[in-house]
């Protein structure tokens, strides 16, 4: 846990945020029309004043730059902001609650905002993709180890663990299994683990756990995720699990190339035999298998450098290893009903009920609300650049300055509500 959590955080350390629109512009905006303002009230003042020394008297008692001063009053009024202060930031807020509706939550504006700019979509396997609750479906004894004496000693040796293929071993095993048997559990992350079992070293994990151990282990001949056994440093056989898919994954991977996604990715500890029949099944573009969490977090590296320029990545996942890649993908999505409580914590949108389906449904809504703010962007400031120029040249009167700063503003909160409907369509 504790090296899990070290990615986490060096991985938190790189990633990169997107910076709302309405945050750039007030930087440049406000202190421009402030100081047009004041040029427009100061230089035709100045200008009449020492042009036409009759005027002078008239300077200085007011009644020749008070024109000027009323012109530059309902230029600052007009150019008040509020129409992209309250109606931006809204839309957003509308976007988080429509997506909230569905079972989306997105922990801000930004990922929201960011979603509508992915270009690549990378899964894990187990519990994303699939259900993550494995079957037992083949049994392959080395004599002189019948299938039940192989299935008993390997769940015995899984008895203390949780993991999802400990449970499925425990499962189907039909002895009963004495904790007292057990000794010297020892979890090797990543390759699966070792034990005493009634004075018996075993060791039950994947082919790189044999490879550690110099054990060679005969190749099964269907696809699925395999667990290896060996008993006392000698290969006693091996155990092939079958994890169902889930229900709307194909359906989900087909949504995303539909909204325009270029690249779907699977990234996976499994075997690869497995993960490829995985991802032929579901029409996954490339599949990486056999890996650990650091070895995720490289490929999604390699992933980010291949990218376009302006387009993300992200990251779907639901174990405890995944917190690493969703922390350092652009932006991490993960699994919120059967998730790991850190994956939870490292994603920036969480499924509430595990459906990889709603992914391609949260980019739908992430569009439709920046089209919304765009709108409202757009909106603003064109009648705002008539409305100040007719300002700027006495056309304009306090009651149209007081229409194009309340009404419009009025008018894009109208129309940012839009978004709370937005996973509706």
């Amino acid at each position: 846990v504790s090296k899990i959590l070290d990615l986490v955080e060096n991985a938190s350390e790189k990633k990169s945020t997107s910076e709302h629109f309405i945050t750039r512009f007030a930087r440049y905006y406000t202190p421009c029309v402030v100081i047009a303002a004041a040029l427009l009230f100061a230089l035709p003042s100045l200008a009449l004043a020492l042009l036409d020394t009759n005027a002078l008297p008239g300077f200085l008692t007011g009644t020749v730059w008070q024109d000027w001063l009323h012109r530059a009053l309902i230029f600052l009024v007009i150019s008040c902001p509020c129409a992209l202060v309250i109606s931006v930031p809204l839309s957003f807020f509308g976007g988080i609650g429509g997506a909230s509706r569905c079972g989306i939550l997105v922990k801000g504006g930004n990922y929201l905002e960011a979603l509508a700019h992915t270009e690549t979509v990378v899964f894990d396997k187990t519990g994303t993709l699939t259900r993550g609750t494995f079957t037992v479906t083949a049994i392959h004894p080395q004599e002189p180890y019948t299938e039940e004496q192989l299935l008993q000693s390997a769940a015995l040796a899984e008895h203390w663990s949780d993991h999802p293929i400990s449970l499925s071993l425990k499962a189907a095993c039909r002895a009963p299994l004495d904790a007292a048997r057990v000794t010297d559990v020892e979890e090797l992350g990543g390759f699966g683990l070792t034990a005493q079992v009634d004075g018996h070293a075993v060791a039950v994990g994947n082919r790189r756990l044999m490879e550690k151990l110099d054990i060679q282990p005969a190749e099964p001949q269907k696809a699925g995720t395999v667990v290896y056994v060996a008993v006392d440093g000698v290969y006693a056989g091996c155990i092939l699990l079958g994890d169902v898919v889930k229900e709307h994954a194909a359906q989900a991977i087909r949504s995303l190339k539909a909204e325009g996604i270029e690249k779907t990715v699977m990234l996976t500890g499994d075997a690869d035999a497995a993960a490829r029949q995985v991802a032929s099944q579901l029409g996954v573009d490339e599949v990486h298998s056999q890996l650990l969490p650091a070895d995720k977090v490289r490929q999604v590296e390699r992933l980010l450098q291949e990218r376009k320029d302006g387009r993300l990545l992200a990251f779907v996942g639901d174990g405890i290893n995944d917190a690493p890649v969703l922390a350092r993908a652009d932006i991490g999505i993960a699994m919120g009903a059967l998730g790991s409580d850190a994956a939870i914590e490292a994603a920036d949108v969480v499924l509430m009920d595990d459906d990889p389906a709603k992914i391609a449904l949260a980019m739908r809504i992430s569009r439709r609300t920046l089209r919304i703010v765009y709108e409202n962007i757009v909106f603003a400031l064109a009648v705002k650049a008539v409305c100040l120029v007719l300002g700027a040249i006495g056309i304009a009167n306090m009651w149209l300055a007081i229409g194009a700063d309340v009404g419009v503003m009025v008018l894009a909160v109208l129309n940012a509500t839009r978004a709370l409907s937005a996973g509706k369509e």
